[in-house]
Formats: C-alpha cells, sequence, structure tokens
C-alpha cells in the first residue's frame, strides 16, 4: 500500500512542478480571497464579534475548512470522473487492489494538496493581516483529525454517487450551498432561523467549524471541547465505513449493469 501511494504522489507532484504558473496563481488567488475578506470585517465593524472573536478571524477559519471540505470532496469525484472520461475505469476495477482502495489511493494525494492550501490559507490570514490568534494546538489537531476523517467520508459518498449516476457534480454543488449556509462558515448558526438551527446541529461540518474555531481563537482545551469531540468521533465512525461501504456497493452494482465507465 505504502508504495503505491509513493508513486501516485511522485506521479501528482512532478505534475504540479511542470505548471509552476499554476501555482503562484493560485497563491495570488488565495490573497485576494483573503483580502476581500479582510475588507469585509472591517466593514462589518470591530464591534461585531460572534461568538465572542472578531469577525476577520471567524471568517478566516469558517471558509478555509469549508474550501478544505468541498475540495476534498470533489478530489474524489475528479478522480472517478476522471477515469470514466478516459476509458480506464474499467481496466482499474479489474485488478487485485479493491476498487474502493483504488479510489482512495487516486484522490489521496490530490487532498494532500488540500490539505497544503488549508494551512497556506490559514497561515497567510494569521500572519501577513495580523488576525488574533490563541492557539490550542493539541486540541486543533484533534479537530481537524477528526474533521479529515469526515472529509474523506463525505469524498468517498460523493464518488459513490458519481459511479451510480454519473451526476456527483449536481449533488456535490446542491451539498456544497447547504453546507455553506447552515454550518455556520460565514455567520453564526445562532443567526439562523430556530428551524435551521436545528439542521445545522445535525451535520458534522458545523461540530468541524466550531470545534476549530474554540481550538484557534479562545484558546479551547481538550478537556472543554470534549463533548464536540465526541461527536466527532461518533460521526466518523458511522461515516467512514458506511460511504466505504456505499462505494463498494455501487462499484459492484455498475460492474453488473455495465455502466462502470459512463459519464
Amino acid at each position: 500500500m505504502a508504495d503505491k501511494v509513493a508513486v501516485i504522489a511522485r506521479r501528482d507532484l512532478l505534475t504540479a512542478m511542470r505548471y509552476r504558473a499554476g501555482f503562484w496563481s493560485h497563491i495570488i488567488a488565495t490573497l485576494a480571497e483573503i483580502a476581500g475578506f479582510y475588507f469585509l470585517a472591517r466593514a462589518v465593524g470591530r464591534d461585531y464579534r460572534p461568538d465572542g472573536v472578531s469577525y476577520f478571524p471567524f471568517l478566516l477559519v469558517g471558509t478555509s475548512l469549508y474550501g478544505f471540505l468541498l475540495m476534498g470532496t470533489n478530489a474524489f469525484l475528479d478522480s472517478v470522473r476522471e477515469a470514466q472520461w478516459s476509458g480506464t475505469m474499467e481496466v482499474l476495477m479489474t485488478t487485485s487492489t479493491p476498487g474502493p482502495v483504488i479510489v482512495l489511493l487516486t484522490a489521496i494525494s490530490a487532498y494532500g494538496g488540500r490539505i497544503f492550501d488549508l494551512f497556506l490559507y490559514l497561515g497567510l490570514g494569521f500572519l501577513l493581516f495580523r488576525a488574533p490568534l490563541q492557539p490550542n494546538l493539541v486540541a486543533a489537531l484533534v479537530v481537524f483529525m477528526l474533521s479529515l476523517l469526515i472529509a474523506v467520508a463525505f469524498g468517498v459518498g460523493a464518488a459513490a454517487i458519481q459511479v451510480a449516476t454519473q451526476k456527483g457534480s449536481g449533488v456535490l454543488w446542491l451539498l456544497g450551498s447547504v453546507l455553506w449556509l447552515t454550518s455556520g462558515t460565514m455567520f453564526p448558526v445562532s443567526a439562523l432561523p430556530a428551524w435551521v438551527q436545528r439542521i445545522s446541529w445535525m451535520i458534522p461540518l458545523t461540530y468541524c467549524v466550531d470545534g476549530l474555531r474554540a481550538a484557534l481563537l479562545r484558546g479551547a482545551s481538550v478537556a472543554e471541547l470534549s463533548k464536540l469531540i465526541s461527536i466527532l468521533s461518533v460521526n466518523a465512525a458511522i461515516l467512514v465505513p458506511a460511504s466505504l461501504y456505499l462505494l463498494s456497493a455501487a462499484l459492484r452494482h455498475a460492474r453488473l449493469r455495465g455502466t462502470l465507465s459512463f459519464y
């Protein structure tokens, strides 16, 4: 397994190195986005402190984690769709490596890029724009690792939908829109109507965003976040195996129907 991961990571790294202009344009685009949020926070005013923190770092953490989840999910979707477009999906599924493992391997390096983007986004925001930071790194790491597992589960689920319906991008767009509205990405969940708040607290991303904000901006410890961490752990324990089962079932069904390469 490790040698397969190394080969795929090396391939994607060499591909990225060939497109250096794209790397720098990505840095510039990230800076422009962060600057937009910085001036938005200034326009809103310093008196606005959602959840007791300044609005700019509130935005910074929420949008970075939301972007990480969405782009990470898209990495799985793209890996399946690319194999369908190129006609290699059926060939890949006939190898000795289980189908879900192949999907995980093809998306893993792209996920590494998404993690890099997350740290780049937060680093530029906190260092260049001097956003206030009171981090508890241990708690932040615990919340991030659980968020990563949940993000992988969403990605595998999106891949399963793509295999089963060939409409994964449409489902991802709908999912992204709902999560953006309900997970407290740009404004606190408390600003939503009561019935929408109840929906928000049933979505794992809401706890991911809330926990990372608490750990990075308020210095909350693992003990203080124990209830939230427990909720994320239960979600990860349910969603990861469930998404892998759905992907296995979708691949098996597509083989029987002869639709593995449909897109």
